[in-house]
């Protein structure tokens, strides 16, 4: 049913053989930087390149500063940690995205509320935001608490799905007037922008990931971004054990995360980085291809929405229902053309079925539909 599609997939890559979903390319100064790098013996969370990969995203994404993490997700547990979230607390969020967000708000000892997303960016609904804030919170001493649960709500994290933004603006309206912290996870958005601004410097704090499976990669690492010199501090020093600097003496005077990124997955963020706008280039070029192609196919191919421009980190297309979805998927793996589903919910998973959470209908309904298709760099 689907050999058009297929053909079309592996003559888009050129090859015949087990294709990926998403794979890293590298062709710039990987190997000059990691040889520079072993070269100086400066392989762990101290060195040069730790430095230049922090002003390098600073300077991409125009944040005022920008500190290395371990990974993504320990990025977006330290930012959430920093706009107070804790065990009394309760984080907004969408039920349509990656495990690490929820988990980020578990390591706070806090409870995710689900909200539901919009179906042409994927992300976290405006709508559904100001609906849940208008019937499920109050406002006490400029603190919102949920009235149900009688726990403040410290954060609101939109996701922006597959480097698709979200309708961040209005979602960064809601926060400002119900007293939240807006914290962007920005995983999957380097490189992406709404109204000519760059995810991840909407909201108070936000975090990426350079995942071996995004845009570039570090092999892990993450990046936490704001423009409060303040929070930046204080991320810095937790993510580096929460030493007081001196000389020679080890004195700490908080709890601390070793999170700090290592200067040899430094020094391969910064020759990424290097590459970054012919890899977007590349993976638009892609996206086109595909959008004309599943066109003729009669076949949704999620496209960049009304005032955004996306990195297409994933492509994705839209099939009429759950049947036709797995069919695709079944064909297209049985074939060596890697494809797979969008993620269970999160309010499915055992871990989260008590958590509250309204109408959630699009969510239920793109989970039934959206598959990856592959998305990797060609060279």
């Amino acid at each position: 049913m689907f050999e058009e599609t297929i053909k079309f997939i592996q003559e888009a890559y050129n090859t015949s053989e087990f294709l990926p979903l998403h794979e890293p390319v590298f062709f710039g100064n990987e190997k000059k930087y990691l040889k520079e790098c072993i070269d100086s013996t400066f392989v762990s969370s101290v060195g040069k390149f730790v430095d230049q990969f922090e002003q390098m995203m600073a300077e991409y994404t125009g944040a005022k500063y920008a500190i290395a993490t371990v990974n993504g997700t320990a990025a977006l547990h330290i930012a959430l940690k920093l706009v107070g979230t804790d065990k009394e607390s309760e984080v907004i969020t969408q039920p349509l995205t990656f495990i690490a967000t929820c988990n980020a708000i578990s390591y706070c000892n806090a409870t995710p509320v689900f909200v539901d997303v919009d179906k042409d960016t994927m992300g976290l609904s405006p709508k559904s935001l100001k609906y849940f804030l208008e019937t499920e919170t109050v406002q006490k001493n400029n603190v919102c608490y949920n009235k149900t649960t009688s726990k403040k709500i410290t954060a609101v994290v939109p996701m922006h799905t597959f480097g698709h933004p979200c309708k961040i603006d209005e979602l960064a309206a809601l926060c400002d007037r119900y007293n939240i912290a807006l914290v962007e996870d920005a995983a999957e958005s380097l490189g992406s922008y709404y109204k000519g601004q760059h995810t991840g410097t909407f909201g108070k704090i936000s975090a990426f990931s350079f995942n071996g499976n995004k845009t570039i990669t570090t092999g892990g690492g993450g990046m936490i971004i704001t423009d409060d010199e303040a929070l930046a501090k204080h991320a810095k020093h937790i993510t580096t054990t929460a030493k007081v600097p001196h000389p020679y003496e080890y004195s700490h005077d908080e709890i601390g995360y070793n999170y700090r990124l290592p200067n040899l997955n430094a020094s391969l963020g910064c020759a990424q980085m290097e590459t970054l706008d012919a890899i977007l280039k590349n993976k638009r070029a892609l996206a086109k291809q595909y959008k004309d192609f599943f066109a003729t196919e009669d076949i949704d191919f999620v496209n960049e929405s009304q005032d955004s421009k996306a990195n297409y980190w994933l492509n994705a297309i839209v099939l009429k229902d759950k049947e036709q979805r797995d069919l695709f998927l079944k064909e297209t793996n049985k074939n060596g053309v890697m494809t797979r589903p969008i993620w269970a919910l999160m309010n499915r998973l055992e871990m989260f079925k008590a958590c509250q959470s309204i109408d959630l209908s699009n969510a239920l309904w793109l989970e039934e539909r959206v598959v990856n298709i592959p998305s990797g760099v060609r060279l």
